[in-house]
């Protein structure tokens, strides 16, 4: 099983941000290749202060993280980074739905010739 990282700079989320996207009804899936050789996994997570007060972004970032737990290790992108954003809504979607959205834009944004896309 790969390790899955976090993000802790910015630099890391903007160059994240020139990579492939999948937006989702609860949420926008950034994914960048790093092709450092390295074949880690990171998560970053990232919900704005449009979508809410401190406590709803918050719910938000630990239903994120836990979501990215699950899915990541066996349908995550290795060497790549993962940038999870918040949107409007994405609070009161259930749990089972963002879990299948996050397969599905994982699936969306896989390289071509992967393995694991028809998985």
């Amino acid at each position: 099983m790969l390790s899955l990282d976090r993000l802790t700079q910015r630099k890391d989320y903007l160059a994240a941000n020139g990579g492939k996207r999948a937006p989702m009804p609860g949420f926008v899936l950034l994914v960048r290749e790093r092709n450092d050789a390295d074949p880690s996994m990171r998560i970053g997570i990232t919900v704005s202060k449009k979508v809410g007060n401190a406590v709803i972004r918050n719910r938000m970032k630990r239903r994120f993280r836990m979501l990215a737990r699950e899915i990541l290790p066996e349908a995550g992108i290795a060497g790549a980074d993962h940038v999870l954003i918040g949107r409007n809504g994405g609070i009161e979607r259930p749990y089972a739905d963002l879990k299948a959205e996050l397969a599905k834009a994982l699936r969306r944004v896989r390289p071509k010739g992967d393995p694991k896309v028809e998985s």
